[in-house]
């Protein structure tokens, strides 16, 4: 592949942010020949899919898992020279523990047809057939809301929409939940009816790819990591360490920023790829009464919590995502085999409801996920040897109903300026692929010169 050639006497496009929609973003410009700059606050790149090291146990920024019908994420990281196999193990079932009642369900319809068809006739102590029944009409009325009256659908909460259908309860906790609370966390009473259908829509026309990947190592270790090297062979520089302060704002066009320290970069153009609440602080200082920005400024940001633990014995007999409905646990997974390999066993979990939990002391989210744990008879939880509540405020946008209008484009109508964050506008939310989106859509608008 032929690369065209950095031109050094340019300043650069400065990229604030080096989560996947930064990196993506400044990947796609030094492909194509443009001089970029990361500046990363942190002192490891990957935003929230990163993993580094705390107090001697590896950690992650939040359990994630690869999606199968991803699209233009795996194009960028496949033109970065990253290997999908190098990097995701694909599983083939996924597993629901409820208090009461187990279920297995396959995940890949055309590899593993007999599991797929098997999960979705069987698993009847979970959900009957009564309550498969029940789903029938919520699912055909929300894919066709979803495409004909998305903001229709966005004034529900996803348990508020499944009620006005009659979904029978246990379908409710039993399946819903998980596929909402388990996914984004927030508990299914606040949930918007179009996250919840946004999220799988876009594997309808595409069957043959849904499933789910386990990263093959940590995040920055196996994919963030490389894009940025990818990066850097191309010209590029990604900087950690470096806390951008301000934008630098000058005769009507972002012009560079300014550092934690008072040292000054200027930029051709700016790129702000941070989480929703550091991209509405740098905005806010010169844009708060432009009239474009106001649904961003004012749209919610949550918190998540998450639990990770190693222990002496495996929690699992294969590394698979679970759900837990019905508890604390929103998905987790053994991943002693795939992920961090080191331990003999090893969990990362999603807890639901962090509002309720982001001020509590670790301690006390531990006992939280451990009393949940022990509630889905996951087995040898107490055989832990060290675990740690890795936490964030305001990194994600809320899915909360009624918030989907405010998510802004990402090209704005100032001069100079661009936005990249799964919060922008872009149909596969708050996911990798929703990031990976994002940053091409922000590299395109530079690259063609666009303004709104």
């Amino acid at each position: 592949m032929v690369h065209m050639q950095n031109d050094s006497s340019l300043e650069p496009t400065i990229i604030i942010g080096s989560g996947l929609a930064g990196l993506c973003c400044a990947f796609e410009l030094a492909d194509k020949g443009k001089r970029v700059m990361v500046l990363e606050a942190a002192p490891y790149i990957g935003g929230r899919t990163a993993n580094w090291v705390e107090d001697g146990m590896e950690v992650e920024s939040g359990f994630h898992k690869f999606l199968g019908y991803y699209t233009v994420l795996p194009e960028i990281l496949k033109n970065a020279g990253i290997s999908m196999s190098d990097m995701v193990h694909w599983e083939e079932t996924t597993n629901i523990r409820h208090t009461e009642a187990q279920g297995t369900f396959g995940l890949d319809p055309f590899k593993a047809p007999l599991k797929t068809i098997a999960g979705a006739l069987g698993n009847n102590d979970l959900i009957s057939p009564a309550d498969k029944a029940s789903l029938i009409p919520f699912f055909t009325a929300g894919f066709k809301d979803y495409i004909s009256k998305p903001h229709y659908l966005d004034q529900y909460s996803i348990k508020a929409y499944a009620e006005k259908y009659s979904v029978s309860t246990d379908a409710i906790e039993r399946l819903i939940q998980p596929l909402s609370s388990g996914i984004f966390f927030l508990p299914i009473e606040e949930y918007s009816a179009y996250a919840f259908f946004g999220l799988f829509a876009p594997a309808l026309p595409r069957l043959a790819k849904v499933r789910i990947g386990a990263f093959k190592g940590g995040m920055t270790d196996v994919m963030t990591g490389p894009l940025a090297k990818a990066i850097e062979d191309r010209g590029g520089q990604v900087l950690t360490g470096k806390t951008v302060s301000h934008l630098l704002y000058d005769n009507e066009k972002v012009v560079g920023v300014q550092l934690e320290d008072s040292s000054q970069i200027y930029g051709e153009q700016v790129v702000v790829a941070t989480n929703i609440r550091r991209a509405q602080m740098l905005l806010s200082e010169h844009f708060h009464n432009h009239e474009w920005f106001q649904d961003l400024l004012s749209l919610d940001s949550m918190p998540y919590v998450t639990a990770q633990f190693e222990a002496t014995e495996k929690l699992a007999d294969a590394d698979h995502t679970t759900f837990g409905p019905g508890t604390q646990l929103g998905s987790f997974s053994e991943q002693s085999r795939t992920t961090f390999k080191r331990p003999t066993g090893r969990a990362s979990i999603i807890l639901v409801d962090p509002d309720s939990l982001i001020d509590l002391p670790d301690e006390e989210v531990w006992e939280i996920t451990k009393k949940s744990l022990h509630e889905v008879d996951l087995p040898n939880v107490d055989t832990m040897t060290q675990y740690r509540i890795i936490r964030g405020k305001e990194n994600f946008y809320r899915l909360a109903k009624g918030n989907e209008h405010k998510r802004p484009k990402q090209i704005t109508p100032i001069d100079g300026l661009f936005l990249a964050g799964d919060y922008t506008d872009q149909p596969l939310l708050a996911t990798m692929e929703g990031a990976a989106i994002s940053g091409r859509r922000a590299a395109t608008g530079i690259l063609t010169g666009r303004v709104l």
